[in-house]
């Protein structure tokens, strides 16, 4: 069923017709039949999706919506918000999944019908799905909460199903949220849609990513019950799996997350899920809990986590943090809740490890043997990216170690050339290997770069510094002079194919020669010549990752993307890819050793008819300066590049291939000399590090 009130931006129906906001702005201006704004703002009009649909489908632009991409225009355009929209969508979801005859009975009819019966059939699913918990429950309704109310914890629902009067207007996209679970799965419709809604407010929310999720899920080790008490959108909590007995709890003291996240565990496992809305420093929802294994993402940097009120708490054992260190409250609220014996893990930004102030409670965690291992993650792990977090590893002793030994692990090395992120693969191995060697026998054989067991009396001295980098020795010597010659031979052999390569002279063109006439891109698209595609989706197969840093370096494909249900553009032997963002002028034909790589971010891809065009001659022509500059808009932050306004000569294919074999020949020279260049900067660093660690003689 349709609905009608649905509303959609122009940056919606571009997605639905499979073109850029540029092509909608077109259509407004050149069909006067285009449907009129029925709401949003004169800068940013809103139109209702039916309408919009109808047009689409009239001009031959679109042949059927997607289901998907309809529940999620109804999503976004619900008249109480997505996050609200969301919520009561998850809800159906877990109802289907659960008790599928149930929603059946209650869909059948009309709308009014299905807001009527609806809360009762939510009431039979939720109560045992999401027992009772000692906290303030989740108020789906309005999503309306409290600090002040939360501050006096009382054991009530982990959520409430909503009221007739508040589900009435979801009916719509409630009916086709069931419709399309029917193609993929309640549990995959409530991925797909939460995914998007995140990936579409990426400043309102910090994930944990799943492969930083699944490492700490491992250093947690197995575990029968688990709390993870800033809980997001449950990341970590889903990270431990489904096992037979086990029990989840989490608190949030953002009550849409801790609603969205009872829904997504309810529909990834059968344990039971406990959420709670507090502010867990100030108002902890599972006082009594002892877990065998908490996991925390906790908020960075926070001034105003509690220090004045809660100064006499019982839970500082290891001493009272002062205001400037929110993360060591936050290690010994996990500790407090811990049973004798049981492992915490928590992402901690790496000035928790040095800071002067918390050098004393560092102390008490080494000498008491609470705090058992320090990990130092690549760049790119998690939000902030370019910051290389840590990993605590935190244990509550059942009795204080004779001679307590500490692991220090640096997995630095595992930091990935593009932005795709560090190569997860090796950091897990590397993490793990060491964490349950040290674990088992309580110590650990030095292995030389990644990792090493330090006894803690070597810690405790005046600054109690604990960043892994400072106490781990230096690759083994091997590694040094031998390693150098070889990036030396290398980098003799690319200067040479460099110095070859080198382009003649330049000659100017014949005087009489005139300019020949010029289109552009979204011409070429229009009339057939080439086809444009953007990327972003990462389907379900896994598969490398071109990203828009890697077509400006010109190295491999080497990120990733969310698991998504959109479809994956891949490329193609002959494909011009062209970044969107940053103003640089440049374009990449896709050869074999790229071809097979799914599109990133940030990124259009034409892939233009042999036929008629030839691609260097097109990608050349792209990387004129001038080019980029006439076809470039300019924010306060950053220069986005329009693709359809590029330029270039109507030339016959004879006069086009001209021209592409000074092209080619150009870009195997750029290449030769990117490659000489990182090569120059390996040999250059290591010439430094070899000759101020030893392992290079100075003669």
């Amino acid at each position: 069923m349709q609905d009608d009130a649905t509303e959609v931006t122009a940056a919606g129906i571009a997605r639905l017709a499979g073109v850029g906001r540029a092509a909608v702005s077109n259509w407004r201006r050149r069909h006067a039949d285009f449907p009129g704004p029925v709401g949003g703002t004169e800068t940013s009009p809103a139109f209702a999706l039916a309408e919009v649909e109808g047009w689409l489908r009239r001009h031959g632009k679109l042949a059927e919506v997607p289901l998907r991409e309809r529940v999620w225009q109804q999503l976004t355009g619900h008249p109480a918000g997505p996050v609200t929209a969301l919520t009561h969508a998850g809800c159906v979801l877990l109802l289907i999944h659960d008790r599928s005859p149930v929603w059946l009975e209650v869909s059948s009819g009309s709308d009014e019908r299905l807001a009527a019966l609806l809360p009762g059939a939510l009431e039979q699913v939720l109560t045992p799905r999401l027992g009772e918990v000692d906290g303030s429950h989740v108020n789906i309704p309005g999503l309306v909460h409290s600090l002040a109310a939360s501050a006096a914890p009382a054991t009530r629902k982990a959520l409430e199903p909503p009221a007739a009067p508040q589900l009435l207007p979801s009916a719509p996209l409630l009916r086709s949220v069931a419709g399309l679970a029917a193609e993929l799965g309640a549990r995959h419709t409530f991925e797909f849609l939460l995914g998007r809604h995140l990936d579409a407010n990426p400043r309102q929310y910090t994930p944990t990513p799943a492969d930083l999720a699944g490492l700490m899920a491992g250093l947690a080790g197995t575990a029968r019950t688990v709390l993870d008490p800033a809980c997001g959108t449950g990341a970590l909590l889903r990270s431990v799996g489904n096992g037979s007995g086990r029990r989840l709890y989490g608190q949030d003291s953002t009550p849409e997350l801790a609603a969205l996240t009872a829904l997504r565990l309810a529909l990834h496992t059968r344990a039971p899920v406990h959420t709670a809305v507090c502010d867990t420093l100030r108002a902890d929802a599972h006082p009594e809990l002892r877990a065998d294994a908490v996991l925390c993402h906790p908020p960075f940097n926070e001034r105003d986590w509690g220090h004045d009120e809660l100064a006499y708490d019982p839970r500082w054992e290891y001493g009272f943090p002062a205001r400037t260190e929110s993360e060591l409250a936050w290690a010994q609220h996990a500790l407090a809740r811990l049973r004798d014996g049981g492992t915490a893990v928590l992402l901690m930004p790496p000035a928790a490890a040095s800071r002067r102030s918390g050098r004393r409670i560092r102390a008490d965690l080494l000498r008491r043997g609470a705090l058992r291992a320090v990990v130092a993650l690549p760049v790119g792990a998690a939000p902030p990216y370019n910051i290389p977090l840590h990993l605590w590893v935190l244990r509550r002793p059942e009795r204080a170690p004779t001679q307590p030994e500490v692991l220090l692990v640096d997995a630095g090395r595992f930091a990935g050339e593009g932005r795709g992120g560090p190569d997860w693969p090796g950091v897990r191995e590397t993490v793990l290997d060491a964490w349950h060697a040290f674990d088992r026998a309580g110590r650990l054989d030095e292995r030389p770069g990644p990792a090493r067991s330090v006894p803690v009396i070597e810690l405790l001295d005046d600054d109690v510094d604990l960043a892994p980098a400072r106490h781990l020795p230096p690759p083994a010597a091997a590694d040094g002079a031998g390693r150098l010659a070889d990036v030396r031979e290398r980098l003799d052999e690319t200067l040479r194919l460099a110095a070859g390569l080198t382009p003649p002279p330049a000659d100017p063109p014949p005087p009489a020669a005139g300019r020949p006439p010029l289109t552009t891109v979204g011409e070429l698209a229009r009339g057939g010549a080439l086809v444009m595609r953007t990327g972003g989706n990462g389907g379900h197969a896994r598969v490398p990752v071109l990203t828009d840093h890697d077509v400006l370096s010109g190295t491999r494909p080497s990120g990733t993307l969310p698991e998504s249900d959109g479809e994956a553009v891949l490329t193609e032997p002959g494909d011009v890819v062209v970044p969107v963002l940053g103003g640089g002028a440049v374009a990449r034909v896709i050869d074999d050793t790229t071809a097979g790589a799914a599109l990133g971010r940030n990124l259009v891809l034409l892939r233009p008819d042999p036929e008629v065009l030839d691609a260097w001659f097109l990608a050349g022509f792209l990387r004129g300066t001038a080019n980029h500059r006439q076809a470039s808009s300019h924010a306060s932050t950053a220069t986005r590049l329009d693709v359809r306004r590029l330029r270039l000569p109507r030339l016959a294919p004879a006069e086009q291939r001209r021209y592409s074999a000074r092209f080619r020949a150009l870009d195997e020279f750029e290449r030769a000399l990117r490659q000489a260049g990182r090569l120059g900067e390996q040999f250059v660093r290591g010439m430094y590090d070899g000759l101020t660690d030893g392992t290079i003689a100075p003669d």
